[in-house]
């Protein structure tokens, strides 16, 4: 019973009884039409046969006397062809046709009358529905002439039946498709709340199910399942990012904590200076760290959307290479810049900046092999419609298996792990391009690394 009522409140139902009864309106209005039009085109035909039959015989009675429409009156009666007639004299007496008497109908002023009417067939007398024009002769003889209406009326009935029929049938089929449709569309929905209360009582492996017919519930729960997916994929990040959030913590933090109690024990004001200096640069080293994980929250997020702004990326490719030049020939190295013309981005300044100065600097400090100076080149073009600002070293560079991996918080390779860093670096720059539109792509350089900021090319309005 809470079935069947869950069942009448779908929408589906609702649709279903609305369509229901515009068709049972629609099909009513036809067949009604129908109707209608059949049983007044007979009756009118019926009439316009009677008329023309009594015109006939005023004719005869005024061209050949009271003997000659008695005459056709006769004949005419003796052919059964449903034709009612009948001749009477001023004493309401039948001087000639095929009916009895004068129907009590026909002393009203009406002309044309109904009647029933008594037929005898085989043996039986069946009471028929008859109908007739009553006119007065000259002389006080009076005319009726009419036609057994029953198979017409019987016709009619038989349409009306099937009006109704046809009617009933439509809404029982309609209602029943309606409950049908309705009860296999409850199901489906039933499916998805259940696996969405599976879903909210922790079981982020769960799905919406998914029938293969390809209609709106199903583009529904696939839609819904890329967006859970992507939901656990956040969580996990979630997950592992407080893991190594910890981890990374750890070390610093009891490493501050050894020294603050190495010179507590000594009593030695210089041992206190020193790990005074020593807490200073961890808990620098600390605040990079946070500062870094909020600058990816807010790129990832967007909220620093309101600061993009159309600008010229050669810029800011000129700007990192006169800051980073330095650098690079201090450790014996070079960083050469390969830019022709503008390179017109929608971009914030200072985020693009930081994305750029984390490639270089992660270039400077892998991106020479041991024993070798780093040789660096930022290029940018414009390559259809898009800008592709590019960093390229000479080191080891990353494998091609590790180059989706690496882009995610804290990931550290193996290879870096002896040196300065908090693997937030190219997190980062994923979390730039993202909120630029853009993307991050490592490659190969042949040898070393090529990494790839790829922006949307800034068309200024013409």
């Amino acid at each position: 019973m809470q079935l069947n009522y869950k069942i009448l409140q779908t929408s589906t139902f609702r649709l279903s009884a609305l369509y229901l009864l515009l068709f049972a309106i629609s099909v009513a209005a036809l067949l009604g039409y129908i109707y209608l039009n059949t049983t007044v085109l007979l009756e009118r035909q019926t009439d316009d046969t009677i008329r023309a039959e009594v015109q006939g015989l005023a004719d005869q009675y005024r061209l050949r006397g009271l003997a000659g429409i008695i005459e056709t009156i006769q004949r005419r009666s003796r052919e059964d062809t449903g034709s009612i007639y009948l001749l009477a004299d001023p004493n309401n007496k039948a001087v000639a046709g095929n009916l009895d008497t004068l129907p009590n109908q026909a002393t009203t002023d009406s002309e044309w009358i109904e009647f029933a009417l008594d037929v005898k067939h085989g043996g039986l007398v069946e009471q028929h529905e008859a109908r007739a024009f009553h006119a007065d002769l000259t002389g006080n003889y009076e005319l009726v002439v009419g036609r057994d209406v029953e198979p017409l009326r019987q016709f009619a009935g038989i349409i009306r039946g099937t009006v109704y029929w046809a009617l009933g049938i439509a809404l029982v089929l309609g209602l029943g498709g309606g409950l049908l449709m309705s009860r296999n569309f409850l199901r489906r929905v039933d499916a998805i709340t259940e696996a969405s209360r599976s879903i909210m009582d922790g079981n982020m492996a769960g799905r919406m199910p998914v029938s293969g017919s390809g209609d709106e519930l199903d583009r529904l729960a696939l839609a819904l399942n890329a967006m859970l997916e992507q939901i656990e994929r956040l969580m996990a990040g979630m997950k592992e990012v407080s893991s190594n959030v910890a981890h990374d913590l750890k070390t610093p933090l009891t490493r501050i904590k050894a020294n603050v109690e190495s010179a507590l024990r000594s009593g030695n004001d210089e041992e206190y200076r020193e790990a005074l200096e020593k807490t200073v640069e961890e808990s620098d080293r600390l605040l990079q760290t946070f500062n870094a994980l909020l600058s990816i929250t807010r790129a990832e997020s967007g909220q620093s959307r309101s600061g993009l702004e159309p600008l010229d990326a050669r810029a800011i490719l000129d700007d990192v290479a006169e800051l980073y030049e330095p650098m690079a020939e201090e450790l014996g190295g070079g960083l050469v810049v390969e830019a022709d013309g503008e390179l017109p981005v929608m971009a914030d300044r200072q985020l693009l900046a930081q994305a750029l100065n984390n490639l270089i600097d992660n270039a400077l400090k892998y991106g020479a092999k041991e024993g070798e100076a780093p040789q660096i080149t930022v290029s940018g073009r414009v390559d259809g419609d898009k800008v592709v600002i590019a960093v390229g070293d000479r080191g080891d560079g990353i494998s091609e298996q590790d180059r989706e991996h690496v882009v995610e918080r804290f990931v550290r390779l193996d290879s870096s792990r002896s040196r300065p860093g908090n693997g937030l670096g190219l997190s980062l720059v994923s979390g730039v391009m993202k909120l630029h539109g853009g993307s991050l792509q490592l490659g190969d350089n042949h040898p070393g690394l090529l990494a790839k900021l790829v922006l949307p090319l800034h068309r200024a309005a013409s």
